[in-house]
């Protein structure tokens, strides 16, 4: 019997010779869930006496392809490998390692599952186009059929691991979000399977883990790391622990002061894994397993987002109150604030709010102490602004240890005797947009200035600035225009046009409308299920 769970052993005879053993693996390969295109590899080390010969078979299909299955060993660091590149839906299947000597053989099975880039084409469409012209009465039939089975399909089976993974880890509120940022219209069918799926998660689990709970999704904590953390206990103390992007397997370092990209900081019960100097290439989705069974997926999301005015050093006197605000080029509805690399929260000390178009935000310190001086930041995304408060003593003994009226300063450089005056140019352009029949669409572009310039928007060449159906807003040369029900008359071009006496520039979009949106889906449930089910979400405040 093998001590690693999983790994079956045969032993051929029934007494072993004095020093003989049998297969079996110190190291089992790990299930892989990875894009179509990237480089898949599992790896397996084994011990015995004699030493084992190490293969590998799958399921469904031969291995004879050299260039499709390389099977490779390191005799530095006694590693069997099976590598696949530019992996394909093709190669997703069961695989099994078998180590084998004159004594028995040990088998350790393991999944390789692949995420499909993009929509693919209806099965039924794809044997149409090879195959050969037909009548085109039957071709007609058959596309019809293929279209009454399309809806059907999406429900369960066209949804990505990748994509249950998430709402295994995630919130309830989180599921609206989810199901239309990934096409489930389904909702019914998504919750009965995700329950299922819980179910059997949970199960597995339990086979490693003690106790698990305050799975955090990744955020950024600091000027230039995000991080994801969640509690827990394992059985046994020696599990192994692995993190994934994407589906491959990333190494990371357990030294809270180690200078890898990936770190691992555990405090008691507590996990917190790191992501350190963020780029755009840090996107993804992130997941922790615990011996091959998954524990936690987060999806970690970086906005195209800007500063278009930075935060600016502050100057308060003790016992006031002091304001650091700053205006970003896309909407984020939350921004995090820190002081010296530390987050901070609203509370009696701090107070953060943004505008009602979510592109101003501030950061109120409230009746200042010197302990409070420091570097502030704001982070957006992956980008941050930071800037000094700098905290005056008191020196009038009338008003000493007082709190004193609301009053702050801004230290602004002075003007220069120069011709600042420029014609509009656009800083960042409008961008291609795609939504949902029935919800809303944000479009936002920045344009400069001097002096500022008049901006006029047109959906086909016809002026909005006056259509009370859209709202439009101009806030320190970010426009942004709303639309809050999509619908088919929305479709077509958008051009911003910005006008001054120095000249005149314009920038242009198009808008795809898809079909019927989850929201539509949902409203035609009874409406008994819609109020239990809805209020569990987090979606009846929406709907309201």
């Amino acid at each position: 019997i093998s001590k690693v769970p999983g790994v079956m052993i045969t032993q051929y005879i029934e007494e072993l010779p004095e020093g003989m053993t049998t297969p079996d693996f110190t190291r089992k390969p790990i299930a892989l869930t990875i894009q179509e295109g990237k480089l898949a590899i599992f790896k397996a080390k084994v011990s015995g006496n004699p030493t084992p010969t190490v293969s590998w078979r799958r399921a469904k299909g031969e291995m004879n392809d050299p260039q499709k299955f390389q099977n490779k060993y390191d005799p530095t660091t006694n590693e069997h490998t099976l590598e696949i590149p530019q992996v394909s839906c093709d190669e997703a299947d069961t695989y099994k390692c078998y180590a084998t000597n004159e004594y028995g053989k040990a088998v350790c099975p393991v999944i390789l599952n692949v995420i499909e880039v993009g929509f693919k084409k209806n099965k039924e469409l794809q044997k149409a186009e090879a195959a050969p012209a037909a009548d085109p009465t039957e071709f007609r039939k058959m596309l019809r059929k293929g279209a009454g089975k399309k809806v059907e399909e999406k429900k369960e089976g066209d949804i990505d691991d990748s994509v249950w993974e998430l709402l295994l880890s995630a919130e309830k509120k989180d599921y609206e979000r989810i199901c239309i940022e990934y096409g489930i219209t389904d909702f019914r069918g998504m919750l009965k399977k995700l329950a299922e799926m819980k179910k059997e998660r949970e199960e597995e689990q339990t086979r490693f883990i003690q106790y698990l709970s305050n799975l955090k999704p990744i955020e950024v904590k600091s000027e230039d790391a995000a991080s994801f953390e969640l509690e827990m206990v394992l059985k046994d103390p020696n599990s192994r622990i692995f993190l994934y992007k994407d589906g491959i397997m990333i190494p990371f370092s357990k030294d809270v002061e180690g200078e890898m990209k990936h770190g691992l900081n555990k405090v008691g019960k507590k996990y917190i894994f790191t992501v350190n100097s963020l780029n755009p290439e840090d996107a993804g989705i992130y997941q922790v397993d615990v011996e091959g069974v998954n524990i936690f997926s987060t999806d970690f999301k970086i906005p195209p987002v800007e500063f278009a005015l930075k935060i600016k050093e502050v100057t308060a006197q003790e016992r006031e109150d002091a304001i650091f605000e700053c205006v970003l080029t896309q909407p984020v509805s939350k921004i995090t604030w820190t002081l010296k690399n530390t987050p901070l929260s609203n509370n009696e000390k701090y107070e953060i709010t943004c505008s009602e178009d979510k592109l101003i935000h501030r950061l109120r310190i409230i009746d200042c102490m010197p302990l409070d001086a420091g570097i502030y930041a704001a982070i957006a995304g992956i980008k941050s602004s930071s800037a000094w408060l700098i905290v005056e003593a008191d020196k009038d003994p009338a008003t000493k240890g007082k709190k004193k009226a609301q009053k702050f300063t801004l230290n602004i450089p002075e003007s220069k005797t120069c011709n600042l005056d420029s014609p509009p140019r656009f800083m960042v352009p409008l961008k291609i947009h795609t939504a949902p029949q029935g919800y809303e669409c944000y479009m936002s572009c920045a344009v400069r200035g001097n002096p500022t310039p008049h901006v006029t928007w047109y959906h086909n060449n016809v002026s909005l600035n006056t259509d009370t159906n859209y709202y439009i807003t101009n806030t320190c040369g970010v426009c942004s225009i709303l639309i809050l029900r999509v619908g088919a008359k929305d479709m077509g071009e958008y051009k911003v046009m910005a006008e001054s006496p120095l000249g005149r520039a314009e920038c242009t979009t198009n808008l795809t409308v898809r079909g019927k949106g989850l929201h539509e889906e949902l409203t035609s449930l009874d409406e008994s299920y819609t109020i239990k089910h809805l209020m569990t979400v987090g979606f009846l405040s929406s709907i309201l």
